[in-house]
């Protein structure tokens, strides 16, 4: 017999499709991310680790993934998505590789929340954190800067975004105080407008209140995004 799928249900199982072959639709593996298998690697940053479970399963990750506590994924508040990086337990000399996907913690001085996997492998699940030393194994989204490897924060009021520097430059002119900086993700770049370089969010939107007052639109957004 001939299954004959009607117009809207055909349309949305083309479109599922045609989304997963674009990648939008993304699983974090339960493996941990290959390695290149180099021992060496740029020492990123030591704090207090902690990791976080089934409260936030199933939940979407600040990259639009959704959060899978038994894969190897971790939470950092600046790295670039898809940062692959070893954490290093330095309590009890365990190991384990993770992929940034998600933003946090932000409680006191921790520098990476991990999933319960990870947590397991290098023997804090129990202890619910640790000390740690992250070590850079291969870079993400965008690449490793002063500013996004070191936990500290930063915002700006981002005005407009133009696939041409021409534009967004004539753009900026007409505001004092915006710069323009182009910005390499997955290969494109694009040249974005923005205003300001603020240490909290609260200061950055401010200013972004001002600037609506004034008839010129924007939005807060972290800098390491």
């Amino acid at each position: 017999m001939i299954m004959r799928l009607s117009l809207p249900l055909a349309v949305t199982v083309i479109l599922l499709l045609f989304l997963a072959s674009c990648g939008i639709v993304r699983q974090a593996s339960e493996s941990q991310p290959e390695t290149s298998g180099t021992e060496d690697g740029m020492v990123l940053e030591e704090g207090v680790a902690s990791w976080y479970g089934s409260k936030f399963h199933g939940r979407a990750t600040a990259n639009g993934e959704t959060y899978n506590m038994n894969a190897f994924t971790a939470a950092h508040r600046t790295l670039p998505f898809n940062t692959v990086v070893r954490v290093e337990n330095l309590d009890t000399g365990k190991e384990v590789v993770v992929r940034i996907n998600d933003r946090g913690p932000y409680v006191g001085n921790r520098v990476i929340d991990l999933s319960r996997r990870a947590a397991q492998e290098v023997d804090m699940e129990d202890a619910g954190t640790a000390n740690v030393r992250l070590i850079l194994v291969e870079e993400g989204d965008r690449p490793i800067t002063d500013s996004n490897r070191s936990s500290r924060e930063s915002f700006t009021v981002q005005l407009a975004s133009y696939n041409s520097e021409r534009e967004a430059q004539s753009f900026s002119n007409n505001i004092d105080g915006s710069r323009v900086e182009s910005v390499t993700s997955a290969g494109v770049t694009v040249y974005r407008v923005y205003y300001g370089t603020f240490e909290t969010s609260d200061e950055a939107r401010e200013v972004q209140q001002r600037l609506a007052s004034q008839g010129i639109d924007g939005f807060v957004k972290q800098m390491e995004n």
